[in-house]
């Protein structure tokens, strides 16, 4: 018999009456030197249980390779840390996580292929989830409650009413997981939404639901589904995720503690998302697109009850004094914000011009028209698009398709636009001269992570063509930046560059602390600090500092290195002691 069982109104654990007070806590969004200080955090307001999902397309990026299993993807160890902490845990698999992550965890390898339905029954699909399985659930085994472990209930797929109807694939998943060896709990969640409900339940599954407000409504319609059973909130949404170029959303903690009181006093169990919505680091966020494309930004603060750096918010406190009224918090002293590193200055010692560089980071391959980033093995970050024109004077360049995400055109090494996915753009008026040099430097932003537009491609989308003339013969680069050693930094004499570069910069820390990167002056690019990636920084906002979490920082002399596609002529970055997600808008 599983750890955790249900009964007409609600749960039991080993045979106890048991509520399931969870918060979400991606491990993968927190630097692991603080995945125990998260769990305390998350015990000491009153949780009993924590909730993560887990990125496919990051424990698996290549279909014939090993498991990733380590830094900021040991789920196992994660885990153990769970447990030790005396907290239960629910795993949400997927395959599809959305999570505002990047292709909503589904690896691109798979997306890629224009054949395979994904999130379906279609034998291609399935037998990938299959694969990965085998690989995934004997490295979890020994963390599931049966075996002693923490992990007391698995979700099946991820709100998938919206999505679609293919019962057969759902009941393809339980049974995927059941003969692997998962005896625990599985469960569904769904929108609030009697189709959805509908289409993304199973029979003999739990049924959640997934909401923010409207609390008596929406458990309403989970017992109109199900009449019998525990009611669960498996997504509480007590905050919000950012775009750039919108506002930073927050939500007043009054509201949401309401609400959470509203839920606890109607006897569900509910997992807080987010509990602590950490970071999207590198170039791990992911985007939405409906009518027009809509990147994540780099932070995922989510207005949670931990903030960003793991310091407790104004919902912190007052979820704990919910929590107090329905179940008990532990008899420990209330936690305050941690320790900061002091304003520190950075001091540019080295730069080193990005374009030039394409050769020695990855060599080219010659096409007659432009490939996508997916046919260079290019999943993440950049490429480089190189041609010859032979016309010459004013003119118009068309890219068939547009691009994915954002291009950087150059003539001669000299920038002359931005064309953007965002803003449907496809043509750029230029003048030129015959033998002119044109590059195309193409950001690819994130994978959309929900609705039908999972797995577009990224790149060049198309033909390039000036005034009607296709442009033929191009040397396509991918761009790998995992190995900042290979950049040949040159001395820094001050001057300004006006085209994408690296620059290197140093600056002495004495206790490491959790700081915050404010760029003032910068426009838009990447950020490392001794190695560790960082994310995207872009002046367009809302976000305008990022996080530096205290176990990247060392005593004594660090390094930062940022990839400035615009270029500056600012001298100035300093890690501060305050974040600034920017202009707040109230939901």
């Amino acid at each position: 018999m599983p750890a955790l069982t249900t009964t007409s109104d609600g749960f039991l654990l080993h045979g106890e009456p048991f509520r399931i007070i969870s918060g979400a806590l991606h491990y993968f969004r927190v630097h692991p030197g603080l995945w125990s200080d998260r769990l305390r955090k998350a015990r000491l307001m009153g949780l009993n249980t924590v909730e993560t999902y887990i990125p496919w397309n990051h424990h698996q990026p290549d279909p014939e390779g090993p498991l990733v299993l380590d830094g900021l993807l040991d789920l196992p160890r994660f885990l153990q840390l769970a447990r030790d902490e005396g907290l239960h845990v629910l795993l949400r698999p997927g395959p599809f996580i959305c999570a505002e992550w990047d292709g909503g965890g589904l690896p691109d390898w798979l997306t890629s292929d224009p054949d395979i339905r994904l999130r379906s029954s279609d034998p291609r699909f399935t037998g990938a989830v299959d694969r990965y399985l085998d690989l995934l659930l004997p490295a979890l085994r020994p963390h599931l409650a049966a075996a002693g472990g923490p992990v007391i209930a698995v979700q099946v797929e991820n709100e998938y009413g919206a999505y679609g109807d293919d019962s057969a694939y759902l009941k393809h998943l339980a049974d995927a997981f059941r003969s692997r060896g998962v005896e625990e709990l599985l469960f569904t969640c769904d929108q609030g939404d009697p189709e959805h409900l509908a289409a993304g339940s199973l029979p003999g599954v739990l049924t959640a639901g997934t909401f923010g407000s409207r609390v008596e409504q929406n458990l309403g319609r989970l017992r109109e589904h199900r009449p019998e059973g525990p009611l669960f909130c498996a997504e509480f949404w007590i905050g919000w995720f950012d775009h750039w170029g919108g506002p930073h959303h927050v939500r007043d903690a009054a509201d949401a503690a309401a609400d959470l009181d509203r839920l606890l006093s109607a006897g569900a169990s509910v997992n807080l998302y987010m509990f602590h919505g950490g970071t999207n680091f590198g170039f791990t966020n992911g985007a939405n697109h409906k009518h027009a494309y809509e990147p994540t930004v780099t932070s995922y603060d989510y207005d949670a009850a931990l903030t960003e750096c793991g310091d407790p918010g104004p919902k912190y406190h007052a979820f704990r004094e919910v929590i107090a009224r329905h179940t008990g918090v532990p008899d420990e002293p209330v936690l305050v914000p941690g320790p900061k590193l002091p304003p520190t200055g950075v001091e540019w010692d080295g730069r080193a011009p990005l374009l030039p560089l394409a050769d020695t980071l990855a060599a080219p391959v010659r096409t007659d028209d432009p490939v996508t980033m997916g046919e260079l093995g290019q999943h993440a970050g950049y490429a480089l698009y190189r041609t010859v024109l032979r016309a010459s004077g004013d003119g118009l360049l068309h890219f068939a398709g547009g691009v994915g995400d954002r291009a950087q055109v150059f003539v001669d090494g000299a920038p002359v636009g931005v064309l953007e996915r965002e803003r449907h753009d496809e043509t750029l008026p230029v003048r030129v001269h015959p033998g002119a040099r044109l590059e195309v430097l193409v950001e690819n932003m994130g994978g959309v992570n929900y609705g039908p537009r999972i797995g577009a491609p990224k790149g060049l989308l198309g033909p390039v063509s000036f005034n009607g003339t296709a442009l033929r013969g191009w040397d396509c680069h991918a761009l790998p930046l995992d190995d900042l050693e290979a950049v040949p930094f040159a001395p820094d004499d001050g001057t300004a560059v006006t085209v994408p570069a690296f620059h290197r910069g140093t600056f002495e820390v004495d206790t490491p602390a959790d700081a915050f990167l404010a760029l003032p002056g910068w426009t838009k690019g990447q950020a490392w600090v001794n190695g560790f990636h960082l994310g995207r920084y872009w002046n367009r906002g809302p976000q305008r500092t990022l996080y530096v979490p205290a176990p990247v920082l060392r005593p004594g002399g660090n390094e930062l290195v940022l990839l400035e596609l615009h270029g500056t002529t600012a001298t100035h970055a300093q890690l501060t002691d305050t974040p600034d997600l920017g202009p707040e808008n109230t939901w």
